[in-house]
């Protein structure tokens, strides 16, 4: 554990010597930043206060609820299609001839080596999520004087959708040694095959009169992991103050990041270098 733990803080390091970890943290902190200001300069309570009366607290909470998911989600989505594309070298980066050879001259194994590399690029992703959704909360929770505790639980849903992408990064960075193809590959999963097959499992179910083809979705339904119902069913609840209804978009996607994990490993350490 204590080999993976460094390999962790190395790759973290590493983020900070190529400027991935700055630029990320200045991203987050002019977003703070400006949402900070324009909440400052708008009068919504007191609007809110005037139209409702007695029932402008209900109706605040409710308005804050949603300024909260207006903000963040495309500010997630943003932020993990950048990075995916800063993470993607992690991998390539460590097989280079020279690095891989000094880092296996060293007292560590290669699955050690591997999920070290595979947890720092995560560590990077949830400390800049983290900053972005924490100054937000804060901005608007100060402004309102609400505070909408559960929100913060999007911090690890938003990290843990990385993380799931980021595994099959990982095993196309172990197959190939580059990054282009991991990264089509999450792009793919993330823009366009989650959101189809939410939408085709739920509301297009009933139109689908083929039995095979209601089987080819069903079967991809649950192969692919569910990072459309990840950022945008949980989230949303979770900002609402509800629990999480559906526990399947969380377990099924964990099983897709084990296997592309377990994946990764056996051909990491089958590797010749």
């Amino acid at each position: 554990m204590k080999n993976i733990m460094t390999v962790t803080w190395y790759t973290l390091k590493e983020a900070m010597a190529r400027k991935v970890f700055i630029f990320y943290s200045i991203i987050s902190i002019l977003v703070i930043v400006f949402t900070a200001v324009i909440l400052g300069v708008t009068n919504l309570d007191s609007i809110v206060n005037g139209f409702a009366g007695k029932n402008a607290a209900p109706m605040m909470a409710d308005i804050v609820s949603k300024l909260e998911i207006a903000i963040i989600a495309p500010l997630a989505s943003l932020g993990l299609l950048l990075a995916i594309f800063a993470s993607s070298s992690f991998i390539p980066i460590m097989l280079e001839k020279g690095n891989i050879d000094l880092l296996l001259s060293k007292p560590v194994s290669r699955t050690q080596l591997l999920w070290g590399k595979y947890l720092g690029g995560i560590l990077v992703v949830f400390i800049n999520i983290a900053l972005l959704i924490i100054g937000v909360w804060l901005s608007i929770s100060i402004k309102f004087s609400i505070w909408t505790y559960p929100f913060l639980w999007s911090i690890l849903i938003i990290t843990f959708t990385f993380a799931v992408l980021y595994a099959l990064i990982v095993l196309f960075g172990v197959l190939t040694k580059g990054s282009m193809l991991g990264m089509m590959f999450a792009y793919l999963i993330f823009l366009i095959l989650s959101p189809l097959l939410k939408f085709a499992h739920g509301d297009m179910q009933t139109f689908i009169t083929s039995g095979f083809w209601k089987g080819v979705i069903d079967t991809l339904y649950y192969i692919i992991p569910k990072t459309s119902e990840l950022m945008s069913n949980t989230i949303g609840k979770l900002a609402n103050g509800g629990g999480i209804e559906n526990y399947e978009p969380i377990w099924t996607s964990f099983l897709f990041l084990a296997a592309m994990m377990g994946l990764s490993n056996y051909i990491f350490n089958k590797k010749d270098f």
